[in-house]
């Protein structure tokens, strides 16, 4: 059941990749992910609602991957604890959308700047950051785990990589989140944290065929 459920999960929080075929009016290379999602765009609910899937298919996942550890090993319960909180905190960022678009909409920039949106603006960005500490720290913590009680799993095998990458990333979407803030131009924040949530599901996908193949 865990597997399916982060499976289900990977794929929910990979829905962004249809801006590929629908006309959305913001630019990948240069927004936030979230923006697609933001009140005032029209396929926001759209994006919302994947979201929201996302985040309690990972959370059910998570949880049912906890119970299922066996002997209750720090690293492994550490990760399927942190990927619980990155679940729950998608389903709930989902819920607190931006109501405009920033990095694309010059008057939505200078409002925020001037504090004049939404407090969603700032809850949403709480809940973004754990959301993101929950997924870097089940993917260091889970990738260990498997290093060390499963080395011929995938997770063992791919994690790695894919943790180091992710880290990159990671420092490259915050360096670019600064530079905006900063009025220094968006450094292709829109690359950087696509990049940086495709990693995440990539991991996702990865952790479910390991887990699919080794229940415990």
């Amino acid at each position: 059941m865990a597997a399916v459920l982060l499976g289900l999960g990977a794929l929910a929080y990979t829905a962004w990749v249809l801006e590929v075929v629908l006309r959305t009016g913001l630019d990948p290379v240069q927004t936030y992910v979230s923006e697609l999602a933001a009140a005032d765009q029209p396929l926001g609910g759209l994006f919302r609602a994947t979201d929201l899937a996302a985040g309690v298919l990972v959370l059910g996942g998570a949880l049912t991957g906890l119970a299922a550890v066996r002997p209750r090993r720090a690293w492994a319960v550490t990760g399927w604890v942190a990927l619980a909180l990155f679940g729950a905190a998608t389903a709930v960022d989902s819920r607190l959308p931006l109501s405009c678009a920033p990095t694309a909409d010059p008057e939505c920039a200078a409002r925020e700047t001037a504090g004049l949106v939404p407090a969603t603006h700032t809850a949403h960005a709480i809940s973004s950051g754990l959301a993101m500490t929950g997924a870097l720290t089940a993917m260091l913590a889970l990738t260990v785990a498997a290093r060390r009680h499963r080395a011929r799993s995938s997770l063992a095998r791919t994690g790695p990589a894919l943790v180091a990458l992710e880290f990159a990333a990671t420092a490259w979407t915050l360096a670019a989140v600064a530079a905006f803030e900063a009025g220094r131009g968006t450094w292709l924040l829109g690359a950087g944290q696509r990049l940086q949530v495709l990693l995440v599901a990539v991991w996702l996908a990865v952790l479910a065929r390991t887990v699919a193949r080794e229940p415990r």
